[in-house]
């Protein structure tokens, strides 16, 4: 299994991470992992000791998280992760739809084999971590799965856009235990996308990738309602 910033720009597949891209993914799990929630203040001097490195590559590293919409940096003002809200979650949903609908739908027309093959091996990761409830795991196979389809379009553009709405929208999953009914039914909802490229049916690999996607959407919008109700 590979590092858990594989998608971050620069991080590169298989290359030795420089000290900006290792701070990168650093404060990248730590976003995701909810250990630096929404709102929380970066303050470079906190950073650099905490990850035992200088400031030099922690401000770049958060620099290329600004740039994936995870962290806002105002000159003069400092730096922060970026809140978490319905309105952000809705408005990050509505682009991944448009984006990732264009991208399986190209990748069902010429998918392959092999975009199958490596597809079904993220899947089965994906599976497997999920039961054993690692979560930085699943997530990195979760990408994996979905990258796998997506690089299959044929387009260099089309998974760069949607890596940043896709990293943003992870952040919205941190601290959820998936039970074992939501781990199977997320299994049959990637198996029917999947099936679907397989068959180059574009218009059953974009409905079932809207299925996907929307129900993940209502599942956290109601688990965002339900927590500002109580609070």
């Amino acid at each position: 299994m590979s590092g858990p910033l594989e998608l971050l720009p620069g991080g590169g597949k298989g290359g030795r991470r420089t000290l900006a891209e290792h701070a990168a993914a650093e404060l990248h799990q730590l976003i995701l992992s909810g250990e630096l929630p929404s709102g929380t203040p970066l303050r470079l001097v906190e950073l650099a000791n905490r990850l035992e490195m200088s400031q030099m590559p922690v401000r770049e590293g958060l620099r290329r998280l600004e740039a994936l919409g995870l962290v806002e940096i105002i000159p003069h003002r400092g730096a922060w992760v970026r809140d978490l809200s319905v309105e952000d979650l809705r408005d990050t949903h509505e682009t991944r739809l448009a984006l990732e609908s264009l991208a399986v739908r190209a990748a069902a027309e010429r998918f392959t084999t092999a975009d199958g093959e490596k597809a079904a091996v993220a899947l089965a990761d994906h599976l497997q971590l999920s039961r054993a409830q690692d979560s930085a795991g699943a997530r990195q196979a979760h990408a994996d799965f979905h990258f796998a389809i997506y690089r299959a379009s044929g387009s260099q553009w089309l998974p760069r856009a949607i890596e940043p709405v896709w990293q943003n929208s992870e952040r919205y999953r941190f601290g959820s235990r998936p039970t074992a009914f939501l781990i199977e039914r997320n299994r049959q909802e990637h198996q029917a996308i999947l099936d679907a490229c397989a068959d180059r049916d574009p218009n059953a690999a974009e409905l079932a990738l809207r299925n996907h996607l929307s129900g993940a959407f209502q599942r956290i919008t109601e688990t965002m309602t339900s927590k500002k109700e109580t609070s």
